[in-house]
């Protein structure tokens, strides 16, 4: 009887003991998971950030354009910023809840737009 009752009590400690390694291993697959989805979302916004340099290039080079067409581009901040607001919630923030975006490019004349490289720094 005596003898039964040890190999009951040794099953018992041998499947909390593999339960225990079941769980940890279940958390560190948990863990690899979401490793794995932040560099997702990294690697997302990495590709999002190229694009919006690539666009903001573009702007900037389409400005210029219209710039050595009419001139000095007629009226501008006194900082010579020309400002862009996107007021498009949905364009800016997917839950609709935050601010509305605003980027500034600065443009200089034709006449200073050999004197210094374009700046892409968005404000």
């Amino acid at each position: 009887m005596q003898a039964i009752k040890e190999k009951l009590s040794e099953m018992n400690a041998t499947r909390k003991v593999k339960a225990e390694a079941r769980a940890d291993e279940k958390a560190e697959k948990d863990y690899a998971k979401a490793r794995v989805g932040v560099a997702h979302e990294v690697r997302l916004a990495r590709e999002a950030e190229a694009d919006m340099d690539k666009h903001v290039s573009k702007a900037e080079r389409l400005a210029r354009k219209e710039l050595a067409k009419h001139g000095d581009g007629g009226p501008r901040n006194n900082d010579g910023y020309g400002s862009y607001t996107n007021s498009d919630q949905r364009a800016t923030d997917p839950i609709g809840a935050g601010n509305a975006t605003t980027y500034e490019v600065k443009i200089a004349s034709p006449s200073q737009a050999s004197s210094a490289p374009p700046s892409n720094k968005l404000m």
